[in-house]
């Protein structure tokens, strides 16, 4: 399990390098801002993600939430990178009145936790009983 815990956090790491050097390229014109209380919130999801996620034994899941780890490091990064002026968001889709701009880091999170999520899904259906043989999961008379 601590193979699969350091390929999570590498791949994480690697995610997380690609976005902020995004950042840093890319002129944005658009940017938010973040509070405090959501870098509380982002390194609660990145701990319970990297503590869970290798116990589950899919690649697909491994690799998914690495993409949404790398996302949530990326966002955490910027949080403290850009805090004056807020965190850039160079992606920008425009419609006829209204427009949308985010970053690669959000792009990371959506996907790697559908990616995720639909694995451990997926896994759990075709392999019930990898869950229910753990003595976590067996009912107490």
């Amino acid at each position: 399990m601590l193979a699969r815990r350091r390929t999570l956090v590498l791949l994480a790491v690697a995610f997380a390098s690609v976005d902020l050097t995004h950042k840093l390229v890319v002129h944005a014109d658009y940017h938010h801002v973040r509070t405090r209380y959501m870098a509380f919130a982002m390194v609660a999801v990145i701990t319970g993600l990297v503590t869970f996620v290798p116990r589950v034994p899919s690649r697909a899941a491994l690799l998914g939430a690495a993409v949404a780890i790398g996302g949530a490091l990326g966002n955490l990064c910027s949080l403290f990178i850009w805090a004056q002026q807020g965190v850039p968001d160079p992606l920008v889709v425009r419609g006829e009145t209204t427009g949308l701009a985010f970053n690669l880091a959000d792009v990371f999170a959506v996907v790697g936790g559908t990616v995720m999520i639909c694995a451990v899904l997926i896994h759990g259906m075709r392999c019930p009983s990898a869950f229910a043989d753990r003595p976590s999961a067996r009912r107490v008379a």
